[in-house]
């Protein structure tokens, strides 16, 4: 019979134990900044388009009182939806920031009291 290959573990997590290296490509931070810009426009459009979306449910909740409830749940669901994606544009927005610092090399500043 063939040779009995070892068990592979495999979890959810793939963390890198403590010695180990993994072969890490290099990123290039320019496209690493055009990709945060990209995603920063693209949830502001889903942002705006969820709000616009909202409103236009609001206004068929008062023109369409029979399925109101409906209409209003369908509402908040993308009232949500669209302060989701601005909150996104503004992670994406932080994360260019923080790219171009470290690009310029001046990182992270910590303020201790200690």
């Amino acid at each position: 019979m063939a040779e009995e290959q070892p068990k592979q573990h495999h979890s959810l997590f793939h963390h890198n134990k403590e010695g180990e290296e993994e072969n890490q490509v290099p990123v290039d931070p320019e496209k690493q900044e055009k990709h945060h810009k990209n995603l920063e426009h693209l949830s502001e459009g889903a942002a705006a388009a969820g709000g616009v979306y909202a409103l236009h449910e609001k206004h068929k909740e008062k023109k369409d009182p029979e399925h109101a409830h409906k209409h209003k749940i369908e509402e908040e669901v993308l009232g949500t939806a669209a302060v989701g994606a601005g909150g996104l544009a503004f992670h994406e927005k932080h994360d260019r920031k923080e790219d171009k610092k470290e690009e310029k090399g001046e990182g992270k500043k910590h303020h201790h009291l200690f």
